[in-house]
């Protein structure tokens, strides 16, 4: 899993497009109709907390978690300058710890897709499953096997604003189906000079079938996949399909008690 160094201070710049207002009604309304309109939400892969901040004003009691500390960084900086209660830690996913149960989970921008390894997947659904109370609900994304074939593939994107410059370039490993993503970025100094980082990470494609046999291994039930920003089933072209997975049984036998074993 990618572990975003100085890209984590140009990624709000970067992803302007990611319309995180839309993206949280729509997923605040899909908790509220299987049953979720308050509690405590658990931000998985929260990266700069745009969403945390956004649930955080809808009402929830909101933990973020990323496994990057200048993510973080930023995130909690931004919280403390608009007043917002969020608890921020730094944890891999796969290695998830909290101190009590939560009521929702939310997974979201292909988050997923960057954890390379299956297994963590897997151990990742396995935990939201350990601290997630029963009739909780777990919302996540992932990239397609079409967007990682026919959007991603062996293409080239490129960022120009004002004061970044970013050349985004893909490489498709279609026997591993990964996407291996270099990002070359300039930043301005603001007198004409620029500085050059580089950031690495692959995307590997998960498919449903994958999943669900997961979900329904640690205690979960699919309630629906969706294209993005929809109601609508996947279709062949659909390029982010949303699920929404409650949580129908303890698979654990029991919960560790209201503080974790550190």
């Amino acid at each position: 899993m990618a572990a975003y160094g100085e890209l984590a201070f140009f990624y709000d710049r970067l992803t302007d497009n990611a319309e995180y207002s839309k993206r949280c009604d729509y997923i605040t309304d899909l908790l509220s109709e299987n049953g979720v309109s308050e509690g405590i939400l658990l931000d998985l892969a929260c990266g700069t907390g745009n969403l945390s901040e956004l649930f955080s004003q809808k009402g929830f009691d909101v933990i973020g978690v990323d496994i990057s500390e200048n993510m973080l960084s930023v995130a909690t900086e931004k919280s403390y300058d608009k007043g917002l209660d969020i608890l921020y830690l730094c944890q891999d996913m796969a290695e998830l710890d909290l101190y009590g149960t939560i009521n929702c989970a939310v997974c979201a921008l292909d988050s997923i897709n960057h954890v390379t390894d299956s297994d963590k997947v897997r151990k990742a659904i396995q935990k939201v499953g350990l601290f997630m109370e029963k009739g909780g609900v777990f919302i996540f994304d992932v990239n397609t096997r079409y967007k990682h074939r026919e959007i991603l593939g062996n293409n080239t994107f490129v960022y120009d604003l004002d004061d970044i410059y970013c050349v985004w370039q893909n490489t498709l490993d279609e026997a591993s189906d990964t996407v291996h993503i270099e990002l070359d970025l300039f930043s301005s100094d603001g007198a004409g000079k620029y500085e050059r980082f580089e950031e690495e990470f692959d995307e590997v494609i998960y498919d449903r079938e994958q999943l669900e046999g997961w979900l329904k291994k640690y205690g979960f039930e699919i309630a629906g996949v969706y294209e993005e920003f929809t109601r609508q089933p996947v279709k062949p072209d659909t390029q982010r399909a949303v699920y929404v997975c409650r949580k129908i049984k303890q698979t654990n036998g029991f919960f560790r008690g209201i503080m974790s074993s550190r």
